[in-house]
């Protein structure tokens, strides 16, 4: 017998469409070639549907439901499943991330993901559904997200963690004072891991700073590099040394520039104390 894999559609809107579109299929009796061959694609694609792997279209919906007599079903169905609360690029890094030998990360205004407690990343959250970015489902997705993440990275052999944050994810309020203080606790926390590094980037620095986005370059098993960085609206993971290693360069200058982390754990201390 063939193993189906289990679907959780509560992980995504889009776990949850590729679980209508096999229900559909089963209903009919329909392997998944033979839907396939009804759609005029491969069933790989259609298995990449069901099982959450791959965003659907809206023009690939608008077949499956000609082809299943749904109406306007599956196509008013995509259109959540494709507002995914990741960017455009990301699941890819998230897989070479979790498989990482070394992570190296600058984030600006706010805690990186995997330094975040679940109150702040959940502050986060509700605060961009408020602002009308994203809907309820989108902040869990993005929530977990963080666990998930953070999950990946603790195994053994544990990778490197090298953590320079830019002055303002650490003044910044976020979620009250409480879960602010909290998550000032977890980066002192994470600072003392025999596997991690953390330092911050001064407003002193000025146009010493490298960087203006979010950057991180990851060294996987076997030496190989890359890069992701981010805007507002996408981001976008490169695997060509040609333009890694320049990356990676101006990385080690930030980390040269940047507090080391004696220094920013005492800044750190000292926000939590109240003092400036």
């Amino acid at each position: 017998m063939v193993h189906r894999k289990e679907l959780n559609p509560e992980r995504s809107p889009r776990d949850r469409f590729g679980q209508v579109v096999r229900a559909l299929r089963d209903e009919r009796g329909w392997t998944q070639d033979e839907l396939a061959e009804r759609l005029g694609c491969s069933g790989s694609h259609v298995s990449a549907i069901e099982t959450g792997r791959r965003a659907t279209t809206p023009q690939f919906a608008r077949k499956l439901d000609r082809v299943f007599g749904t109406g306007d079903r599956l196509e008013r169905q995509s259109q959540s499943a494709r507002q995914t609360a990741l960017l455009e690029g990301f699941s890819a890094f998230l897989r070479e991330e979790g498989q990482a030998a070394e992570v190296r990360l600058y984030e600006v205004g706010i805690i990186p993901g995997l330094l975040q407690t679940p109150e702040y990343a959940a502050a986060l959250a509700e605060s961009a559904v408020k602002r009308g970015e994203i809907n309820t489902d989108q902040a869990q997705e993005r929530v977990a997200l963080v666990a998930t993440r953070q999950a990946a990275l603790a195994r053994t052999p544990a990778p490197l963690i090298l953590a320079v944050l830019d002055e303002g994810c650490v003044r910044r309020p976020i979620g009250g004072p409480g879960v602010m203080d909290a998550q000032l606790e977890r980066l002192l926390e994470f600072a003392e891991q025999p596997n991690t590094s953390l330092q911050i980037a001064p407003f002193s620095m000025g146009d010493l700073r490298p960087f203006n986005l979010p950057v991180t370059v990851l060294t996987l098993v076997n030496r190989s590099l890359m890069a992701y960085a981010e805007s507002a609206h996408r981001g976008h993971l490169e695997r060509e040394s040609q333009f890694v290693v320049p990356i990676l360069t101006s990385y080690h200058q930030l980390q040269v520039h940047a507090l080391h982390q004696a220094a920013t754990v005492a800044m750190i201390q000292q926000l939590r104390k109240g003092t400036p």
